[in-house]
């Protein structure tokens, strides 16, 4: 996970980058099917903690939880 002061905000359409950081917080402890399996409220809670992320919980909404699931899956399999 990148603790850089100087890397730049995620916000919550930045998919790609919350992906990233996800597939290294947690690595293989989720394959794709448990990702998919993943609550929505603690996935919310997930991307909420994660460094220089700039988003709000009031800017969260289904499609953006469902875009990082999506782009968590494809970072796992890519790594793979």
């Amino acid at each position: 996970m990148s603790d850089n002061k100087f890397a730049l905000p995620i916000h919550w359409n930045d998919y790609e980058d919350i992906a990233i950081e996800l597939y290294e917080k947690f690595g293989d402890d989720f394959d794709e099917s448990k990702i998919y399996r993943i609550r929505f409220t603690e996935l919310l809670e997930w991307v909420l903690s994660l460094p220089n992320f700039a988003g709000t919980r009031t800017e969260s909404n289904e499609g953006h939880l469902e875009q990082i699931q999506s782009a968590w899956v494809y970072e796992w399999r890519d790594n793979q």
